[in-house]
C-alpha cells in the first residue's frame, strides 16, 4: 500500500519511512509544499501523512489540495497540539492527527484504524460499535437486527457520522436538518430526535457511548481508534 509522507525533517522522514516500510507500506517522502503538490499531482495514494510546518508553507494547503482531488484519508503530524490547530485541520478533512513527538506504534495504529474505517466506507458500509450502516440501503443493524429509523432520524445519525470527531452545537445541527415537511426544527425538536435515535442505537441510552455529550459544546460521534 503507498504512503504520501510530507516532513521536511530529515531524521524523522527516513525513521518514519523504515517504520512504515517495515509495516508492508511503500512510503514516498516529500519535504517540501512544492514538492509535494508536484509528487500529489501525479500520483494517488492510499494514505496521506501531512507534517503541518513546512519551509514553503503549511500541510493545511496540501490537504485542501488532496481533498480537491478526491476523498483520501489524510493524518497531520503537528508539533502543535492546541485546540484551534486541531479543529481547523479537521475541518480542512483530516482523519486524524497526532502531535510531536510521538511513538511510531501509536502512529500505525492511528493509520491501520483511519485505512480500516475508509475501506468499509468506499462500500458503503460504517460500522460505530455493534452498530451498522448501511448508506447504499439506507439501513441500520443493531447487533445483526435492523433498526428502524424515520427519515429525520436517519438524517440526523448521518450528519453526526459524517462530521465524526468534530463536535457539532446544537445551532450547527439546527442549521443541517431540515424535517420533513421543509421546515426548520426547533431547539425542543431536536432534543426530542437525539433520544430517539439513542433510545433506538445505544445500549444505554442514559449514558451514551455513540452520540455522546459534550457538556456546553453539543454532540459528537468519535472516531473510532
Amino acid at each position: 500500500m503507498n504512503v504520501f509522507l510530507l516532513e521536511d525533517d530529515e531524521a524523522i522522514g527516513i525513521g518514519l519511512k523504515y517504520s512504515l516500510e517495515n509495516e508492508g507500506y511503500t512510503v514516498t517522502i516529500a519535504t517540501s509544499v512544492k514538492s509535494a503538490f508536484e509528487i500529489i499531482n501525479k500520483e494517488k495514494f492510499a494514505l496521506y501523512i501531512l507534517d503541518l510546518t513546512l519551509p514553503d508553507g503549511s500541510g493545511y494547503d496540501v490537504c485542501k489540495k488532496i481533498k480537491s482531488i478526491g476523498d483520501f484519508p489524510v493524518i497531520f503530524l503537528t508539533a502543535y497540539d492546541d485546540e484551534v490547530n486541531v479543529v481547523m485541520g479537521l475541518e480542512l478533512g483530516a482523519d486524524d492527527y497526532i502531535s510531536k513527538p510521538f511513538r511510531v506504534k501509536e502512529l500505525i495504529a492511528r493509520i491501520k484504524s483511519v485505512l480500516r474505517r475508509y475501506n468499509r466506507e468506499s462500500k458503503g458500509i460504517i460500522k460505530i460499535g455493534n452498530v451498522l450502516i448501511n448508506t447504499n440501503k439506507a439501513t441500520v443493524f443493531k447487533n445483526g437486527q435492523e433498526v428502524i429509523l424515520t427519515a429525520m432520524e436517519y438524517k440526523l445519525f448521518l450528519i453526526l457520522l459524517n462530521n465524526r470527531g468534530n463536535i457539532l452545537s446544537r445551532n450547527k445541527l439546527l442549521e443541517y436538518i431540515w424535517d420533513v415537511e421543509g421546515d426548520f426544527v426547533n431547539d425542543n425538536t431536536l432534543t426530542v430526535y437525539i433520544k430517539r435515535l439513542r433510545d433506538k442505537i445505544e445500549d444505554d441510552p442514559s449514558a451514551p457511548m455513540i452520540i455522546k455529550t459534550i457538556r456546553g459544546l453539543g454532540y459528537v460521534i468519535e472516531n473510532d481508534k
